[in-house]
């Protein structure tokens, strides 16, 4: 059966040569304090080249980029134009969510800068410290990001959601995705219904979204059924126009195929209709990654 066009809203590359660019996470033995064991993925080069061909049967139609350089002390616009050299030679990535800091007093300035490097950039992720969600300095940052119409792509664990969603009830200009579906740690019934009411609590500010990946990081012999609920509820919350799927990949390589990741998401989903499935696998994040910030009204 044909595959439907997918717009992969996470993925990362990295070349572990580069002079200006660093990623300790990949360094070679490190354990990852949270996933374990990514040995199998650290590639020295994984750009849109490798990319392409593994996932050349896979009907992907777009990808945006999420900041893989997440070194403190690099200058994060040099990641924004190696990415934007790859897309001009390849086509992808067709958008980048870039890295900085919202908490800095210099943010417009260096907004400026990404978006010279590239016409790309859709938005910004930042691996902030502290209670960020609550920091006025933060906050600065968050709206500024509304003012340029670029989306905050937001990692948010359930213990901080209802935060997440006060925010965004404060700055609803600006448009933000949540990760990994809130990155979940554990796989019990206590911690289910736990996350449940984060996303459920986060999912009340409409200017929210919710990306469904990264669902194999914190369950690494995934099936359809162990991830199923996971996904369900983000629908069930969020609603299918504010969900958007991506594959963390090639992270999430280390635990699975990029097919087989694909084929899970199309039985989770077949019994919605036509339209909502293409909505989920391409069109809603045409909308939300997209020039017209009233698309992303649900």
């Amino acid at each position: 059966m044909a595959r439907a066009p997918f717009f992969d809203t996470h993925v990362h590359f990295w070349d572990l040569s580069h002079p200006k660019l660093h990623y300790a996470w990949l360094t070679p033995g490190l354990r990852h304090p949270i996933i374990g064991d990514i040995e199998s993925i650290k590639y020295p080069l994984y750009g849109a080249d490798q990319f392409i061909a593994e996932t050349s049967g896979a009907n992907v139609v777009k990808v945006l980029h999420v900041e893989a350089d997440v070194d403190a002390g690099d200058d994060p616009v040099e990641e924004t134009v190696w990415l934007e050299q790859q897309a001009r030679r390849t086509g992808v990535p067709a958008g980048i969510i870039a890295d900085t800091n919202l908490k800095s007093p210099d943010l417009e300035r260096e907004i400026e800068r990404h978006l010279q490097a590239s016409a790309r950039v859709r938005g910004f992720r930042d691996f902030s410290d502290g209670d960020y969600l609550t920091d006025p300095a933060f906050a600065r940052g968050y709206a500024l990001l509304g003012k340029y119409n670029l989306v905050c792509d937001l990692d948010c664990v359930a213990e901080n959601m209802t935060k997440a969603r006060d925010l965004a009830n404060r700055h609803p200009d600006t448009a933000v995705v949540v990760d990994h579906a809130g990155f979940p740690r554990e796989r019990t019934p206590e911690y289910f219904d736990f996350w449940k009411r984060g996303i459920s609590s986060l999912a009340q500010a409409p200017s929210v979204w919710c990306k469904i990946s990264g669902l194999a990081m914190c369950d690494h012999q995934w099936t359809v059924a162990s991830i199923r609920p996971w996904f369900e509820h983000c629908l069930e919350a969020f609603g299918v126009r504010r969900c958007v799927l991506g594959t963390n990949w090639p992270l999430d390589g280390a635990f699975s195929s990029y097919e087989a990741v694909l084929d899970a998401y199309q039985e989770i989903v077949s019994p919605l209709s036509p339209d909502e499935q293409s909505g989920l696998f391409c069109a809603n994040a045409e909308r939300l990654f997209g020039p017209d910030p009233s698309a992303r009204q649900a």
